[in-house]
């Protein structure tokens, strides 16, 4: 009779759960089938503008990861290599970038089963200086396609 009186008392303890569990209403959210905005200050996916990169590498140096590979392939051209599949969004090579060009967006869905939608390959023009030889890059898109030969024969900016 002791065997049943305890299994009762089990019962009642986990019909108490239950009811107490549906007096509270639903506590998850609805996602995946409804929009999920992030909190501010979220660092999702990393986005690059490869118009403001200039190819300093100090996004490399800093990323913990190793999500960033510079190499320099000719003299006048630096090659920048983004493994994004590495990433843990710690967001050390947005507060290095001095021009901005990377940032953490709110995206945080990104999951793939094509490996190259995790790679980006930048390749950054290295204007040299004509007195010392050190590389720059031309301030000006302008000045970018005059120094890069787009304008042979044309004069103006600096050319």
């Amino acid at each position: 009779m002791t065997d049943i009186g305890e299994e009762v008392k089990v019962f009642l303890s986990k019909l108490r759960e239950a009811l107490i569990c549906l007096k509270a209403g639903r506590v998850t959210l609805g996602y995946p089938f409804t929009p999920h905005e992030p909190q501010p200050g979220f660092r999702g996916k990393i986005t690059l503008d490869p118009d403001l990169c200039f190819g300093c590498g100090g996004c490399a140096n800093v990323c913990p990861a190793g999500v960033i590979v510079v190499t320099d392939s000719e003299q006048l051209q630096r090659t920048l290599e983004f493994f994004w599949r590495r990433c843990t969004y710690c967001g050390k090579c947005q507060e290095v970038c001095p021009e901005g060009a990377i940032r953490l967006s709110q995206q945080f869905e990104t999951a793939t089963n094509a490996p190259q939608d995790m790679f980006m390959r930048l390749e950054v023009f290295m204007g040299p200086c004509q007195r010392c030889g050190r590389c720059f890059t031309p301030p000006t898109a302008l000045d970018r396609m005059m120094k890069t030969g787009f304008r042979e024969g044309l004069r103006g900016g600096r050319a």
